[in-house]
């Protein structure tokens, strides 16, 4: 019984804070930050960095980027091992016309002294990672083998 309570408490939570975002209240704690939020709705327009500098920081991406919109998010993709950037980050804008925009002027252009590449990012695609999954038995070795 305290399950059930636990459970339709949590759903009826959830319905106000829904109920509360449609009015312009957004709470993190549920969505995340209201950029993700923009995202997952399919909103905004992701553009793929690449050619960045390894000193390349996400302040610098911003303000390069931001000159052609709104930019709701800027990102520089951070090696773990030496803690520099891996040469690409993603850039997130408002509207589809502003980032059709930044891709036209920024393609090709140079930011701090790389030639950058921007493209439309690709829907992230799952990737289990590990070892393929067996299809059934080996097949029987033939005679020729």
């Amino acid at each position: 019984m305290a399950a059930c309570r636990r459970i339709s408490k949590t759903i009826f939570s959830n319905i106000n804070i829904i109920s509360r975002s449609s009015t312009g209240y957004q709470s993190s704690s549920s969505f995340g930050p209201p950029s993700s939020f923009i995202t997952r709705r399919g909103i905004a327009s992701r553009l793929y960095v690449a050619g960045l500098s390894f000193y390349t920081t996400e302040k610098a991406l911003l303000d390069a980027f931001s000159q052609y919109g709104q930019v709701v998010e800027a990102n520089v993709l951070m090696d773990k091992v030496s803690s520099r950037s891996k040469g690409f980050g993603f850039v997130t804008y408002a509207s589809a016309e502003e980032a059709e925009k930044a891709i036209a002027e920024m393609d090709g252009k140079t930011l701090h002294g790389r030639i950058i590449t921007v493209e439309l990012a690709k829907p992230r695609t799952k990737n289990t990672g590990g070892m393929p999954i067996a299809r059934g038995p080996p097949e029987p070795p033939t005679e020729n083998q």
